[in-house]
C-alpha cells in the first residue's frame, strides 16, 4: 500500500474545533511538521476536511 506525506502549512488556530481535532488525529502539532500515513480512504477523508491547512506529498 502506498504511503503519503502530510505537511501542516497553516495554523489550525481559529478553525472549527472538529478541524483542530482532525489535525491532532493526523499527528500534526507544529507548522511545517510532516507525518507519514498509509493512503487509505479514512486518511483521505481526514485530509479533505482540512485541505486548506495541509499539503500532500506522495511518497513514490
Amino acid at each position: 500500500m502506498k504511503k503519503i506525506r502530510i505537511k501542516l502549512v497553516r495554523s489550525p488556530h481559529g478553525c472549527k474545533p472538529s478541524q483542530r481535532l482532525t489535525i491532532k488525529a493526523l499527528g500534526l502539532k507544529r507548522i511545517n511538521q510532516t507525518v507519514e500515513h498509509q493512503d487509505t480512504p479514512q486518511i483521505r477523508g481526514m485530509i479533505d476536511r482540512v485541505q486548506h491547512l495541509v499539503v500532500l506529498e506522495k511518497d513514490e
